[in-house]
C-alpha cells in the first residue's frame, strides 16, 4: 500500500501479535518504497528559491514528534520537496523503542539529512515539548505533530506559543473541545504569521482540485448526493499481555481506544468526510447514523466494525459515508458524487486521485466521459510542496480551521452511530465532552484512562445508552 505504513521491522511493531484479523492495506504509507521516486519527482519540479524565512544556511529544521510510520513517512516527504534543504534535527515519542526504530531507517536512507544526536531524541509524556523547544522560533522550522489525535490540540497550542511553524497528522481532537483548542490555535498562528499544514492531503490533489472547478462551473449540475466508503478488513484488539503497562497498552493501540485517536472511524474516514464537506463547500447541520458489531466479534477495543453515516446539508443535500472492517466481504475505497447532469469519482484506493466524469449516474468504467491523468506527486508530497514553498516566500498557509472543521464533522458522524440520533453542528460544536479530560498533564505513572472487564475487554459504544457529545 502507498498510504503511510510503519518503517519498523515487525519485532517494534507491537499491534503485530494482538490482530487476529488480517491487517489493514490501508493503514500506512511505507516511506522506503516510495522514497526514492519523490526525489526523482522532486529533482523534475526543483526551482531556485529565495532565502526566505530560513536560516544563514538557507536549512529549515524539522522536529519530528510521533515517530511512527505516518510520522517517518512525512519526514521523508519533506526530504524529497523541490522547497528544501530541509534537515531533522530533533525526535520525540512516547516509546524509546519506536524513536530508535524510526531514526536507524530514516539515517540509513536519508545519510546527511538526519541531524539529531542523543541529547535531541526526547523519550517520555513531555517528549514534545523539549523537542519543540529545540527549534529556532522564527526562522522557518517546523514541528511535525505526528503522534496522537488526543495530545495534538496541546501541542498545537505550544508551538504557536513558541512561534513556530507547524505540520500537523490527522486527526487533530477526539472530541469537541480539542476541536476548539485547535481553532483557537490556528487563529493564533495566524495573527503570528505562522504557517499550519494539516494532514488532510486529498486538498492538495491536482486531480480532485480541477473536479472542485469543474463543479464550481456547472459542468455536473446541481450536486444532489455524495458518497464516501472505505470497506476493507481491519485487525482486532488482543487480550493485553500482563507484561505490557494498562497505560503504554492503550496509547501504543492508539486507534482501538477513543480517548487517544477517536478511533479508528476518526482516523481513517477523515479524509472522506474532508472531501464530503470540500465537494459541497460547506458543513453538515445534521448527522445521523447506524452501526454495531458482527455476533462473532472478539475485539477487546472500543470500535465498532461497521458504520452508515448521513450527513444533511442546510440546502437539504445528503452525503454518505460507510465504513466496514470485516473480511471475505465487499471492499471499496472511493468518494462519489452525483450532479443533475452527471456523476463523477472524485477519488480512489489509497487516496489517489483518481478523478473521472461519467456520462449519466452510472459509476462503472465503461461509462466514463473524462479520466483525469496520473498524478506526478503524491498527495502526500504536495502537501508539503505547499507548506514549505509558503514558509520560503512567506505566503499565508494555514489549514487549521478547515482541519478542525471537517475533524468535528467527524466527531458528529462518530458519536450519531456511537448514541443512536440525530447530531447537529451546533450542539456539537458547544459540546464539552472530554472522553480524557486533563490529558495534558498524563504522565508514565497516571492511572489509565479505560479499565478492561474480567475478559480483557474495555467498554464499546451501545446505542441508546452511550454517550460522547
Amino acid at each position: 500500500m502507498k498510504s503511510r505504513q510503519s518503517l519498523h521491522p515487525t519485532t517494534l511493531n507491537p499491534a503485530a501479535s494482538s490482530h487476529p484479523l488480517p491487517p489493514a492495506r490501508t493503514s500506512r504509507r511505507g516511506f522506503l518504497e516510495r522514497s526514492g521516486r519523490l526525489v526523482a519527482a522532486s529533482a523534475l519540479a526543483g526551482v531556485a528559491l529565495p532565502p526566505v524565512h530560513a536560516a544563514e544556511d538557507n536549512t529549515l529544521r524539522l522536529a519530528l514528534i510521533g515517530c511512527g510510520g505516518r510520522g517517518s513517512g512525512a519526514v521523508a516527504d519533506a526530504f524529497a520537496s523541490s522547497y528544501g534543504p530541509v534537515k531533522l534535527t530533533a525526535m520525540a515519542d512516547l516509546f524509546g523503542n519506536r524513536l530508535a526504530g524510526s531514526h536507524q531507517a530514516l539515517s540509513q536512507k536519508f545519510a546527511g539529512r538526519v541531524d539529531v544526536p542523543p541529547d535531541r531524541r526526547f523519550v517520555g509524556f513531555d517528549a514534545w515539548r523539549r523537542a519543540i523547544d529545540s527549534l529556532r522560533p522564527g526562522s522557518g522550522d517546523v514541528a511535525m505533530l505526528c503522534g496522537y489525535a488526543g495530545f495534538r490540540p496541546g501541542q498545537l497550542e505550544y508551538a504557536v506559543e513558541r512561534g513556530v511553524n507547524v505540520f500537523m497528522e490527522k486527526s487533530f481532537a477526539t472530541d469537541p473541545p480539542g476541536v476548539r483548542r485547535i481553532l483557537r490555535a490556528g487563529e493564533a498562528a495566524e495573527r503570528k504569521n505562522l504557517k499550519i499544514a494539516a494532514g488532510l492531503q486529498c486538498r492538495h490533489s491536482p486531480n480532485r482540485q480541477q473536479l472542485i472547478q469543474r463543479i464550481r462551473d456547472g459542468e455536473m449540475g446541481q450536486i444532489q448526493l455524495i458518497r464516501a466508503c472505505r470497506m476493507e478488513p481491519c485487525g482486532w484488539l488482543g487480550v493485553r499481555p500482563m507484561s505490557e503497562p494498562e497505560l503504554a497498552w492503550q496509547i501504543r493501540h492508539f486507534t482501538h481506544f477513543l480517548w487517544v485517536s477517536g478511533g479508528l472511524f476518526a482516523e481513517m474516514h477523515i479524509h472522506q468526510i474532508d472531501e464530503i464537506c470540500w465537494l459541497k463547500d460547506a458543513w453538515p447541520v445534521t448527522a445521523h447514523g447506524i452501526g454495531g458489531r458482527a455476533v462473532h466479534n472478539t475485539d477487546c477495543g472500543q470500535n465498532l466494525d461497521s458504520l452508515s453515516i448521513e450527513w444533511t446539508f442546510a440546502d437539504g443535500t445528503k452525503a454518505t459515508d460507510v465504513a466496514r472492517w470485516l473480511p471475505r466481504c465487499h471492499t471499496d475505497f472511493a468518494t462519489y458524487v452525483h450532479g443533475t447532469k452527471c456523476a463523477a469519482q472524485f477519488s480512489g484506493p489509497i487516496h489517489q486521485g483518481t478523478v473521472h466524469l461519467y456520462n449519466d449516474q452510472r459509476c462503472e468504467r465503461d461509462n466514463i466521459r473524462w479520466r483525469a491523468p496520473k498524478e506526478v506527486l503524491t498527495p502526500w508530497q504536495a502537501e508539503w510542496e505547499a507548506l514549505l514553498a509558503a514558509i520560503r516566500h512567506d505566503r499565508p498557509h494555514n489549514e487549521a480551521k478547515r482541519a478542525a472543521l471537517s475533524n468535528l464533522a467527524d466527531i458528529m458522524g462518530r458519536a450519531a452511530v456511537h448514541m443512536g440520533r440525530v447530531i447537529t453542528w451546533d450542539e456539537a460544536m458547544a459540546s464539552n465532552f472530554q472522553f480524557c479530560p486533563g490529558i495534558d498533564q498524563l504522565t508514565a505513572s497516571s492511572a489509565p484512562p479505560l479499565q478492561a472487564d474480567a475478559q480483557g475487554r474495555y467498554p464499546v459504544p451501545v446505542p441508546g445508552n452511550w454517550t460522547e457529545i
